[in-house]
């Protein structure tokens, strides 16, 4: 009964953000063509400067299918989009007024606190696992229709790294909702420190590969190294700390 509530109040937030997320990664890959095709017409500007060669490595970039995907897809496009639903599946918890009377009903429950915040927590991480691979692994079954291919492992570890340390933006949401009780606030919050955490890559490029979206899109990985392991450990140490303090707020919380 638990995950069966958690899904219901949950699963258009889901459904929304899974046919984003694949529409987006389609139009990735299904665009590639018509942007080799432009490529010829971009001007060769001398720009001298931090400008001039973040923008020569994005032509470099565009011109190699597996680096266009990764510098489009997985540091852009679905980074940034699998933050926004993260973070709103993480917001709406137990003190919500978009529950209406579920609060106290639920709460009402012959169960403790803590098994009602893990099911609530552990259905959040589920559906973002599943927006993490699904999109990711649509771009391997999709590039062989326009000439190209991508390796399946390396989709399926794009996604893993965004959905471990993009996890962090949900247990933050979920706290969040454990001291405000309306939406839009916890989300707010945490697009905004997403907002943060991008322009600091913007201001520092040199260490955006070991910067938060440097981890969530395996910049190391991408660029020949090994698993970004520390980044990935800390983030889930994150995530557990934060999902442990609004368990408990929600156990100490007088309703």
């Amino acid at each position: 009964m638990l995950w069966h509530k958690a899904w219901i109040e949950t699963r258009w937030r889901f459904w929304i953000g899974l046919a984003l997320l694949m529409l987006s990664a389609a139009s990735t890959v299904l665009g590639y063509p018509h942007l080799l095709k432009l490529l010829p017409m971009v001007p060769d500007a001398e720009l001298s400067g931090e400008l001039g060669r973040q923008v020569r490595e994005a032509l470099e970039l565009t011109r190699d299918y597996r680096s266009y995907i990764w510098s489009q897809w997985f540091l852009k496009n679905m980074s940034q989009l699998w933050l926004l639903f993260a973070a709103l599946l993480g917001t709406g918890g137990l003190i919500s007024h978009s529950s209406g009377g579920g609060t106290l009903f639920t709460l009402s429950l012959p169960v403790s606190r803590h098994r009602l915040v893990g099911t609530r927590v552990a259905t959040g991480l589920a559906e973002l696992f599943v927006l993490a691979l699904v999109p990711a692994l649509l771009i391997p079954v999709l590039s062989p229709s326009i000439g190209h291919g991508y390796g399946v492992g390396d989709a399926l570890i794009h996604g893993v790294c965004i959905f471990i340390a993009g996890s962090v933006f949900f247990s933050l949401a979920f706290l969040l909702s454990t001291v405000f009780s309306d939406v839009w606030r916890p989300w707010l919050i945490v697009v905004c420190l997403a907002v943060a955490l991008g322009l600091f890559d913007q201001v520092f490029p040199g260490l955006s590969r070991y910067s938060f979206y440097g981890v969530m899109s395996a910049e190391v990985y991408f660029r020949g190294g090994g698993l970004p392991w520390l980044g990935l450990l800390a983030s889930a140490a994150v995530s557990v700390a934060v999902l442990n303090a609004a368990t408990v707020n929600i156990a100490r919380r007088d309703f």
